[in-house]
Parts: C-alpha cells; sequence; structure tokens
C-alpha cells in the first residue's frame, strides 16, 4: 500500500500534536490487540472494550460499494472490516506509529485501502465524499466534537 499519505497542516494546533506524541509512544500497546481485530472476519467482529459482537449491533450492514471513512482508525481494523464487507474505506490518524502497524497489517492481510496521517478535526476532502463515516475510538475521545462531527 505504501507509506500513509500525510495530510496534515504545516503548523498542528497544540492539543493536535500533544495528542500525535502521546498516540505514537502508545502505539506499541495497541498492536497485540489490533493483530486480532484484523483477524476477525465478518459475522465475528466485535466492538470496544466490551466486545459487543456486530452481529447484535448491526454497525457494518449493508456498506457493500459504499465509500466510508474511519476516523481516528489506528491500526486500521475497522477499516478491514468494511472492505471485507464491500466498502471502499480510507483510514486517518493523527499517529504515524499506529499507521505503521495498519500499513503493515494491510500487507500481511491482503487488503488495502488509503491511509491518511491527520486529525478528524481537519479531513482534507471534500464534504460528501463518504457515505459512511465511523469512529470506533479515535475522534470521539481525543478530537473536538465541533470540528470533526460536521
Amino acid at each position: 500500500m505504501g507509506d500513509p499519505q500525510d495530510v496534515s497542516p504545516a503548523v498542528l494546533p497544540e492539543h493536535v500534536a500533544l495528542n500525535r506524541v502521546s498516540w505514537d509512544q502508545h502505539a506499541p500497546n495497541m498492536v497485540a490487540a489490533g493483530e486480532r481485530s484484523w483477524q476477525q472476519q465478518p459475522g465475528e467482529e466485535t466492538w470496544g472494550i466490551y466486545g459487543f459482537p456486530e452481529s447484535e449491533v448491526h454497525l457494518l450492514d449493508d456498506l457493500d460499494g459504499l465509500d466510508a471513512i474511519e476516523l481516528g482508525c489506528g491500526t486500521g481494523y475497522v477499516s478491514a472490516w468494511m472492505a471485507r464487507r464491500g466498502a471502499r474505506p480510507v483510514g486517518l490518524d493523527n499517529s504515524a506509529k499506529q499507521l505503521e502497524t495498519a500499513t503493515r497489517l494491510q500487507g500481511e492481510h491482503g487488503i488495502e485501502f488509503p491511509l491518511l496521517l491527520g486529525s478528524a478535526e481537519e479531513v482534507p476532502l471534500p464534504d460528501a465524499s463518504f457515505d459512511f463515516a465511523i469512529s470506533e475510538y479515535g475522534a470521539v475521545l481525543w478530537a473536538d466534537p465541533d470540528r470533526w462531527v460536521p
């Protein structure tokens, strides 16, 4: 797939820069969980720290042919789940170290989709570029909701 494209502005807001440093340091702690989640096939996916089964929550139903974005994708496993269900995902994360793991796992699993290094507060794509947007963990807790939700 190649290296993730850095779509960050030249100067990051202080909270985004601090978040990037923190997640780059924390990234090694996320590798094993990311590897496990990448292995989950359609119908086996589980959500969040409580492991809610996708078969009960149906967040990924009817994605075939949709353009999708995962905000705060980390190791990229939700994007991989979407790709396996026929979506065309783009993963965006503020941590280069997380995206290194995502890139490696793309190669190991033979699933490729664009990875962008940047903040969910400033997605560098036109409005209405996606049919479906999701953030399991990344943007929800770490980005200004007035900036990323719209």
